[in-house]
């Protein structure tokens, strides 16, 4: 088996995943665990994965809670898989997860000199591609046929969007969650804090929800943000209601461009679970979990919004909220998963605001 880049180079190693090739978005991440929540993340499809930490597969898979219901790379890309895990919540390998799902994947890569090149190179597409001796084999029962698959990135936000719109009953304060690819430790989050969350698909009129709930929530998701520009004007429209807004990821980058900013493309992004911000007015540090490879610039943002978080690696803008009205975002993911948790108290801070604002009214 071999990966070929756009660029010309290839890396060759064995399959562990299921018989079928695929292409897409070449990406690394370096978090050490994991693995699961990250498969299982909806902001990765379309993309090939590299995971950088050598060993994967090492605690096996439990029943769950997963990220959201398939596992959503196109690819899976590692140094070494161990297929047989020893854990107590393990029900099966990496290996036999990946393969029940129709997921390629590829053991025996150098991927540090892989995430070398993607780090020099920027993220290029990739092609996993079988061996001519290799799709002679007759194929194992339950396997997938071998067969080319990709995904038209410009649309890949329509892949990951629920069908219908979901409510998960709790306590009396009401978010409104608008699904562009959330990961569902966001819900779980704001149950666990007693709230009642709506779930509505990103292309369906949530805006008819407004006036029901008591804060809304812009969540994470793949793609270009800049494409997006119908939802764009949405949630400028929602600005103008004056109901409390928390973005994460995704969801910052559209409230940002929104509020007058403007997105660019990082060189090979921010995905790990170990990402450095600050807090620019307490000057307090954060490790975050973060997936996404586009970043906000502030340049042009109105002057009644203030950044709030920055990367302390590069300095990317890593948040952003209102100087006089109950709007804020972040690029990282304070529901972790995976991921440390230093940042699940913004949900808590959300909710108080919603619930302030609701007293008032």
């Amino acid at each position: 088996m071999k990966l070929e880049l756009s660029d010309g180079t290839v890396l060759s190693g064995r399959s562990f995943g299921a018989l079928r090739e695929a292409r897409g978005e070449v990406v690394f991440n370096t978090g050490m665990v994991g693995y699961v929540e990250t498969l299982t993340d909806p902001s990765y499809r379309g993309q090939i994965l590299v995971m950088t930490y050598p060993l994967m597969g090492n605690y096996g898979v439990p029943e769950g809670p997963f990220e959201s219901p398939r596992i959503q790379v196109q690819a899976l890309i590692v140094h070494q898989h161990c297929p047989r895990p020893a854990h107590h919540a393990s029900r099966r390998s990496l290996g036999a997860w990946l393969k029940s799902q129709g997921i390629p994947a590829m053991k025996g890569v150098d991927t540090r000199t892989l995430t070398r090149h993607l780090r020099s190179h920027g993220t290029i597409t990739g092609e996993l591609r079988f061996e001519e001796s290799e799709m002679t084999d007759p194929l194992s029962e339950g396997d997938c046929p071998l067969s080319s698959e990709d995904v038209d990135m410009s649309k890949v936000i329509e892949l990951v969007q629920p069908n219908e719109v979901t409510r998960y009953p709790g306590g009396d304060l009401k978010i409104l969650v608008v699904d562009t690819g959330t990961k569902d430790n966001i819900v779980r989050c704001l149950l666990a804090l007693g709230a009642s969350v709506i779930r509505v698909p990103w292309n369906h009129p949530w805006e008819t929800y407004l006036h029901r709930v008591d804060g809304l929530m812009l969540t994470n998701g793949p793609g270009d943000p800049a494409q997006l520009s119908g939802q764009i004007e949405r949630v400028r429209a929602a600005l103008q209601s004056g109901i409390p807004i928390f973005g994460v990821c995704l969801g910052h980058q559209l409230l940002a461009m929104a509020a007058g900013a403007e997105i660019y493309k990082l060189k090979y992004g921010h995905r790990s679970h170990n990402q450095p911000v600050v807090d620019g007015a307490t000057k307090r540090a954060y490790l975050t979990s973060q997936n996404h490879g586009f970043a906000v610039d502030v340049a042009r943002m109105g002057k009644e919004w203030e950044t709030w978080f920055v990367n302390l690696n590069d300095g990317s803008n890593e948040g952003i909220r209102h100087r006089y009205r109950p709007f804020c975002s972040v690029q990282f993911h304070p529901e972790s998963a995976a991921g440390p948790r230093d940042t699940q108290f913004l949900f808590k801070d959300f909710l108080a605001t919603a619930g302030e604002c609701r007293r008032r009214d």
